[in-house]
């Protein structure tokens, strides 16, 4: 390993040392309900509790907790994978020339799975794949929600040690809204303000095409020679 490889471990290590203890005891007051940033995000909670037909009092056996969390999970799968099938005929599709099929079937199955459970395994070329919309409604927001999913299953975990004798673990809606609004929306507010300031690249042009100064020494692979690349970067 490199130096600069050694020297972002420790880093990395470091600021997570560092933060969890703040960070830990405020994702504690999440989901005790006590977050003093309710006042914020709390009408968005209150909207989230009214969709999903619940209330923030009302907690579940381990039994509904768990089927909540599969329905939610099958439910995502089942848009994150239509979304690719389908992508070509819906909106913000950057570029017909480069995508001009849907997803195979077994490639937007495998994605789909994958965003769902949060592992986040990509067997596709990136932005010459997936449109806009896919990547903001579909994989995106799975990158938030089956995130809080996860984290809403371990905090049942934990309360099921911690009560013992109890029958009720939390409320599975609950936990998710909070820590999708709470939690990890703050977060990547954050990241993706150093994201900018950076100059990470944001928009919903089209890929733009530059001609190539040196055409002689790009050529493809049947060796014909390359005159023009494709800026894949956008949203």
């Amino acid at each position: 390993m490199t130096l600069i490889g050694v020297l972002q471990l420790i880093i990395y290590m470091v600021v997570l040392i560092l933060l969890a203890k703040p960070l830990g005891s405020y994702m504690a007051n999440v989901y005790e309900g006590k977050s003093v940033v309710n006042r914020i995000f709390g009408p968005i909670e209150r909207v989230a509790y009214r969709v999903f037909g619940t209330r923030e009092d009302v907690e579940m056996n381990w039994k509904t907790y768990a089927l909540a969390f599969l329905i939610f999970n099958a439910l995502g799968l089942f848009i994150v994978y239509v979304l690719q099938r389908l992508q070509t005929s819906l909106p913000l599709n950057q570029g017909t020339q480069f995508l001009t099929t849907g997803m195979t079937p077994e490639s937007a199955f495998n994605t789909a799975v994958s965003f769902a459970s949060n592992t986040n395994w990509q067997g596709y070329g990136g932005e010459t794949t997936m449109t806009y919309l896919t990547q903001m409604l579909g994989l995106t927001v799975q990158n938030f929600v089956s995130a809080a999913a996860g984290m809403a299953c371990l905090v049942a975990l934990i309360r099921g040690f911690s009560r013992r004798t109890a029958q009720t673990i939390g409320n599975f809606w609950v936990d998710l809204t909070r820590s999708t609004l709470y939690i990890l929306l703050p977060l990547s507010i954050v990241v993706a303000l150093v994201l900018v300031s950076q100059g990470t690249v944001q928009t919903f042009d089209t890929y733009a095409t530059a001609t190539v100064v040196d055409q002689a020494a790009l050529t493809d692979a049947d060796g014909n020679p390359v005159t023009e690349q494709v800026d894949y970067s956008g949203c």
